[in-house]
């Protein structure tokens, strides 16, 4: 079991009405994107995404992108943002 802590980038995505949403992405794992209404929302959504795809990765056989990785641990992690 290994820990990847990826960079995530959040811009605001406004609609054309004025509500507002935002949009993530992960650079390191391409077409890894979500969007939500409120940033609270957008990070459990990507957390979510990333998650599935890593899966995917590891099911296919298929590596683990460690280029764009902020941290690989051999051993379990909690990462909270504040």
């Amino acid at each position: 079991m290994r820990t990847y802590i990826f960079k995530v980038v959040i811009e605001e995505d406004p609609f054309e009405d004025g509500r507002m949403a935002y949009f993530a992405s992960v650079p390191a794992l391409p077409g890894c994107h979500t969007w939500a209404y409120t940033k609270e929302e957008l990070l459990k959504n990507i957390q979510e995404a990333v998650q599935v795809y890593i899966e995917s990765l590891i099911a296919h056989g298929e590596p683990v992108p460690t280029e764009g990785v902020v941290q690989v641990s051999p051993e379990p992690l909690v990462a909270v943002t504040v």
